[in-house]
């Protein structure tokens, strides 16, 4: 079953697949039916591939059907900090990268007619007097550098008259960027990569694989040989694979949904249904819906168990932005689990010959994710250039692997959440 959330309700294409049942063979046997894997196993089928998605809940249960459905420009560290850490030609590859991620899902919903509501126009809100000054620098070295005059600095007076909050100092407008209804988006690939030829499982949870040529891919009622394996798992990775699990780090967001507001009162708080995230170290990240709600996400937790009462834990947050929401009702509140590293940069990689993962998004998956799966059926097609620049980076573990990784990311965030404050 899929947790109750605003995108379940009004999602487009909820189908139900079978259960994998006994033995098949496959060219690749994908694991996850996220974001990376559904465009993973999508991208193989139109290469003429014989793939097999196999899934432990539902397509889409996890991240890619409950996170705030922002498709930001970029990777996730900023391309200034790009060019610190890996110097500007490297940066601009990353940069045009993720321009194909863009691109990607743009012409996905395009040609397969998918129904998420596709949205352009991403506001980044400054929240800290020592970040002024940043968002003109930033616009005009994107425009300079990186052959992207899409995004141009806001003053405060502007910001404020886009979005209904007292908390920005100026802001960042990206035409470009865009946002989506992310489950239906993940459901709109589904039925695409079925159209392909690709054969899903659900509630068809992995329990293990071989290091062979062909792997064989175990469940608990079957299992599927395959001469190629594509890990896309993200923060539910668990114990499945050791090698690159300390390397990640689990972590729950979570976001609400009030109820409908009304179109002009929607487009008072948020002009044109620009999504938008501010400056904090946490993020948080809201936007308005289609039927007029605002969606809105703040808070984290690093523990296994979700908050008991998730609106009351995200609404304080959505109220120190906005006010002017005291008095709307919260009709639905959830959380998900991504995974971050310590670079905040993606995880991609190959383990065995046969053996593709990618994971590690740190808030940024929509379109990391997406792009991800289709740099994997590249490299596993033959062609791999694409690929082997994401998989160059080189992502730490962290200290203490999986046993004390927890504790230490705690304090990092507080440390990071206390400077927010200040």
């Amino acid at each position: 079953m899929y947790p109750d959330s605003n995108y379940v309700a009004t999602a487009v294409g909820i189908t139900e697949h079978p259960t994998l049942q006994g033995a098949e063979r496959a060219d690749v046997c994908v694991i996850g039916g996220g974001f990376t894997g559904l465009s993973a196993a999508l991208n193989l089928a139109e290469q003429g591939l014989d793939v097999v998605l196999l899934e432990a809940e539902r397509v889409g249960f996890g991240a890619s059907g409950r996170n705030g459905g922002l498709i930001g420009s970029g990777q996730r560290k900023d391309a200034l900090e790009m060019e610190e850490m890996f110097g500007y030609e490297r940066s601009k590859e990353f940069w045009d990268l993720a321009e194909a991620a863009k691109t990607e899902i743009r012409e996905r919903v395009a040609k397969h007619d998918i129904d998420c509501d596709l949205q352009y126009g991403q506001i980044e809100g400054v929240h800290k007097k020592s970040y002024v000054g940043f968002a003109r620098e930033y616009a005009e070295a994107l425009a300079e550098r990186y052959d992207y005059p899409h995004a141009r600095a806001l003053s405060r007076d502007e910001v404020r008259t886009m979005v209904a909050t007292e908390d920005f100092l100026e802001g960042l407008h990206d035409t470009q960027a865009m946002s989506i209804q992310p489950l239906s988006f993940a459901l709109g690939l589904a039925r695409a990569a079925r159209e392909a030829g690709v054969r899903i499982y659900e509630n068809s949870r992995v329990t293990g694989y071989t290091r062979t040529d062909p792997a064989k891919v175990s469940t608990e009622h079957g299992h599927v040989d395959a001469s190629f394996v594509v890990l896309g798992c993200n923060g539910y990775l668990g114990k499945l694979e050791p090698r690159v699990a300390g390397k990640i780090m689990p972590i729950n967001n979570f976001l609400l949904a009030t109820e409908p507001l009304g179109e002009e009162r929607a487009r008072q708080l948020i002009a044109d249904r620009n999504c938008v995230h501010d400056t904090r170290f946490v993020v948080n990240f809201f936007r308005t819906s289609a039927d007029h709600r605002m969606l809105f996400g703040g808070g984290e937790n690093y523990r296994a168990r979700f908050p008991k009462d998730i609106g009351a834990f995200v609404r304080p947050k959505m109220l120190g932005l906005f006010p002017q929401l005291e008095d709307a009702r919260i009709d639905y509140a959830w959380g998900g689990t991504l995974s971050v590293t310590v670079k905040r940069m993606p995880h991609l990689g190959r383990l065995e010959p046969n053996l593709f993962f990618a994971h590690g998004y740190s808030g940024h998956g929509v379109s990391i994710a997406t792009l991800s799966g289709k740099l994997i059926a590249e490299a596993i097609a033959g062609t791999a250039s694409r690929f082997d620049v994401m998989a160059s980076v080189k992502i730490p573990t962290f200290p203490g692997g999986t046993l004390l990784r927890f504790p230490g990311m705690v304090l990092g965030m507080f440390y990071y959440s206390l400077k927010d404050r200040l």
